[in-house]
């Protein structure tokens, strides 16, 4: 996909992000894209810096690390990892990561802090994985598993709990998300009121290409989108 491409197809996510917001009452400036790059080379990435982009996110630590150690632009963006995490990565992941999307498990947390310590790190943001829909080819936690893991993980002191995220099945009609959607956004609430330590529900991420309007619409504040701006790309 050339550059002008790219900017293109920026400009009228973020053109959609707007409507979206302004049919809810909300500001388009609460709304952070997270630039999903899967398979997306740097020199497709680069041409944004000028039009905004704020954070970009991996969902590979392999693809990951040679881009953030290549780059003479990484502290110009947050990088976020967006993917399935495994403890054997967490060392690799922190060498990059401003905010891992995708904890579903005590062990992890665990294992982030230990490392966190290792490598001196004043603290990991993190945001919890809940699998709202059920579906049993995604990861996440129930929604009944969330409180009892965030009291769980105030023992460990780098490790910050900054919110939620989910994906939604993949669905032609994108309303059909928002029950996701809106489950999720409840359940932050709910937690938020019961004042748990080590956790601020500063984040809600949720919503892709093909539903992040819905989303939006439902409260999200951090959208991640990749098709929608780089163009389809192999799995």
């Amino acid at each position: 996909m050339s550059m002008v491409d790219v900017v293109a197809n920026w400009a009228a996510v973020q053109e959609r992000i707007s409507r979206a917001a302004k049919r809810v009452g909300r500001s388009p400036e609460a709304i952070q894209v997270v630039a999903v790059t899967k398979g997306v080379d740097i020199e497709s990435i680069t041409p944004l810096l000028a039009y905004g982009i704020k954070a970009v996110g991996e969902n590979r630590i392999q693809e990951a690390l040679p881009k953030y150690q290549r780059v003479d632009w990484r502290d110009k963006v947050k990088w976020h990892f967006i993917g399935h995490l495994q403890t054997n990565k967490v060392r690799q992941c922190l060498e990059f990561a401003s905010l891992i999307h995708s904890v579903d498990r005590l062990r992890l947390i665990r294992e982030i802090n230990r490392r966190a310590v290792n490598m001196e790190l004043p603290q990991v943001e993190i945001l919890l994985q809940v699998n709202i829909s059920g579906e049993a080819t995604k990861f996440g936690l129930t929604p009944e598993e969330v409180p009892a893991l965030i009291e769980k993980a105030a023992q460990y002191e780098k490790v910050r709990i900054r919110g939620l995220m989910t994906i939604a099945p993949f669905e032609e009609d994108p309303e059909k998300t928002r029950p996701v959607f809106r489950k999720l956004r409840l359940l932050g609430e709910d937690l938020e009121e019961k004042g748990f330590p080590q956790f601020e529900m500063k984040y809600l991420s949720m919503g892709m290409t093909n539903d992040f309007e819905v989303a939006i619409e439902e409260g999200a504040n951090l959208v991640r989108i990749g098709s929608a701006i780089f163009g389809q790309r192999p799995i």
